[in-house]
């Protein structure tokens, strides 16, 4: 186990498995059969399963594969060493006997920081007033990238309020199924109200 700022991360290896993955298209098939077999048990455990990414060099030619697990608590509690642990260990046992994997890699469990990503439409309602940085896959109202405010989310459409830098504020209106990759910006506000969730 290691702290990575405000992370927990809990590491364990998977051996064996000489394969390949090939494609992008073949990894984000396997990842889809990761989440399916996991996310009943991680749910049943008590925690939300956040995000699954598949990095590294499946080739062999710089670091080695690594399947990592960012979930929560669904009570809200702070994500422990201990549960890390637990956590890593069931997935563990589950995708040992499943094997959707074609290659060694390491299994990473670990919280999703303070600057969490936002995968979710419930999360970008769940942190409106936070600020934010949105990527949408296409450019919407010639721009592509968003830093501002949430606003909360309106008909499967996620509002942020974006002051460029002539101080102009405007808002934008984007698709959920639009957005490529969003997260939360680790601002004062955060943190402090992160701290002060975590005394209460």
């Amino acid at each position: 186990m290691r702290f990575l700022g405000s992370f927990l991360v809990f590491l364990c290896g998977k051996f064996g498995n000489s394969g390949q993955l090939r494609t992008v298209t073949e990894a984000n098939h396997q990842l889809g059969e990761v989440e399916r077999l996991i996310a009943p048990s991680v749910e049943a455990m008590g925690f939300r399963l956040v995000q699954l990414s598949l990095t590294g060099d499946p080739d062999g030619g710089g670091r080695q594969p690594t399947l990592q697990v960012l979930a929560e608590p669904l009570a809200d509690d702070e994500m422990n060493v201990d549960m890390c642990a637990e956590l890593s260990r069931a997935i563990s046992a589950i995708l040992d006997v499943e094997d959707p994997i074609s290659t060694g890699y390491l299994l990473e469990v670990s919280s999703p920081g303070v600057d969490r990503p936002l995968v979710s439409m419930e999360d970008f309602e769940r942190y409106a007033g936070y600020q934010a940085r949105i990527e949408a896959a296409n450019p919407i109202n010639e721009r592509r990238r968003f830093v501002g405010r949430l606003l909360g989310i309106s008909d499967a459409l996620v509002n942020i309020s974006v002051t460029d830098s002539d101080e102009s504020v405007k808002e934008f209106a984007i698709p959920f199924d639009a957005i490529a990759r969003a997260k939360l910006v680790l601002t004062d506000e955060l943190i402090r109200q992160t701290l002060k969730k975590r005394k209460n």
